[in-house]
């Protein structure tokens, strides 16, 4: 089953459901994948890596929304964020474990033999390719400063 055709499925059991929070994730994932197939010199239709992307994309946005919100004392506004992240995050890979992007990274770190925090460029680049959609771009930055700061 193609992802198009589990996301209209999700979509149908959300709406016989009557999930709202559900059916408010599942449309938002629809809308941005029809915009990056509209997008102009767009694929018709987008391959794993790409909708990994904006599936990561989504959730970012809601975390960062989340957080907003919380700070701001509504949580009655993160908590519809964070459901929706929950939502999303169905769609997305696991994701690896702290330890296990530092394996991975430590691996990268002593294939491109970096020492100094100026080879954090080469690092990130060889990591991100790796650990994409496992992990999140903020974690794998943090934990290539903490190895090479």
């Amino acid at each position: 089953m193609s992802f198009q055709d589990e996301l209209n499925t999700k979509l149908k059991e959300a709406m016989r459901e009557k999930n709202t929070v559900a059916l408010e994730s599942l449309r938002a994932i629809k809308s941005a994948i029809l915009l990056l197939q509209t997008q102009s010199g767009a694929k018709e239709t987008p391959d794993d890596s790409e909708i990994t992307k904006l599936l990561q994309k989504l959730v970012k946005q809601r975390k960062e929304s989340a957080s907003i919100f919380r700070e701001q004392g509504r949580d009655d506004l993160a908590e519809p964020e964070e459901a929706q992240i929950e939502v999303i995050s169905q769609f997305l890979p696991e994701q690896l474990s702290v330890s296990a992007v530092e394996k991975v990274i430590d691996g990268v770190i002593e294939k491109v033999g970096a020492t100094t925090i100026k080879d954090m460029g080469k690092v990130m680049g060889i990591a991100n390719k790796q650990l994409a959609g496992q992990s999140d771009g903020k974690l794998i930055a943090e934990i290539v400063k903490r190895r090479l700061g």
